[in-house]
Formats: C-alpha cells, sequence, structure tokens
C-alpha cells in the first residue's frame, strides 16, 4: 500500500539525496522548480535526464543506472507509463529506498514490485508541497 499517512510522508522527507528522473532545465517547468526548491531546502538533487548535460551547475547522467552517488528517493517527472521501467531501474540499485511519483504521476502495478521489493512508494504527490506542508 503506498505511503499516504503525513507521519510517513515526514520520515521520507528526512532522507538526503534525491534523484530526479526527468528533472528539467528549463525554469518556470515544475520538473525544474520542484527539484529546484528541493536544492534549496538542503536536498541533495541528482538530476536524471538523457537530453542535458548540465542542471544546477552538476553533471547529469542520462539514467539511473549512470548515477555514481548513493540514492535515498527516486521522484519522478515523466508520463505514468513511463514509471514501469523508470521502477524497474531503481529496483536494480540497492541504495534506494523510496519511490516517488509527482502529481499527476502514478503506475499501480509498478508500485506494487516496487512494495514487494521492500521499497516506500508515494504516488501522485508533489514533494515541494509536502515539504512545505510538513517540514517547512
Amino acid at each position: 500500500m503506498p505511503v499516504d499517512t503525513a507521519a510517513e510522508i515526514e520520515e521520507i522527507l528526512e532522507s538526503d539525496t534525491i534523484a530526479v528522473v526527468g528533472c528539467s532545465s528549463t525554469p518556470g517547468k515544475a520538473a525544474h522548480d520542484v527539484p529546484k526548491y528541493l536544492l534549496d531546502h538542503g536536498y541533495d538533487v541528482i538530476p536524471v535526464n538523457p537530453y542535458a548535460e548540465e542542471i544546477f551547475g552538476r553533471e547529469v547522467p542520462d539514467s539511473l543506472a549512470d548515477v555514481e552517488d548513493e540514492i535515498d528517493v527516486v521522484c519522478i517527472f515523466r508520463p505514468s507509463e513511463e514509471v514501469s521501467g523508470i521502477v524497474d531501474a531503481a529496483l536494480e540499485r540497492d541504495d534506494v529506498d523510496v519511490i516517488w511519483t509527482q502529481q499527476g504521476i502514478r503506475d499501480d502495478e509498478a508500485a506494487a514490485r516496487a512494495e514487494t521489493a521492500g521499497r516506500a512508494v508515494v504516488q501522485d504527490r508533489c514533494m515541494k508541497v509536502q515539504h512545505r506542508r510538513l517540514v517547512a
């Protein structure tokens, strides 16, 4: 069952490193502004995007498999139909504790696979909104 209580979300928001799959280099887009907000609030944000070279002054890996740093949370800013493959890539890593799909994004089958593999899942919620509500 996906995480949905304030206490569970608050605990997840204590994580340090967030890989943002689909992070955008374009200010004004949610996929840029939400990770920028998280960065500005002390998170180590790793932008992941095969079409960008640099975002937030960081080199951008093409995929989760290319991320060399440890990841606590994978935050997904891609269409719902792409979530399954991203979840599979996250499950191939031993370091990912949480998979979070942004507001308007969900894949219940992929979420169930992640939960079966022992990962927490948050679906269809904005990390920025939840951070402002529970932490800031």
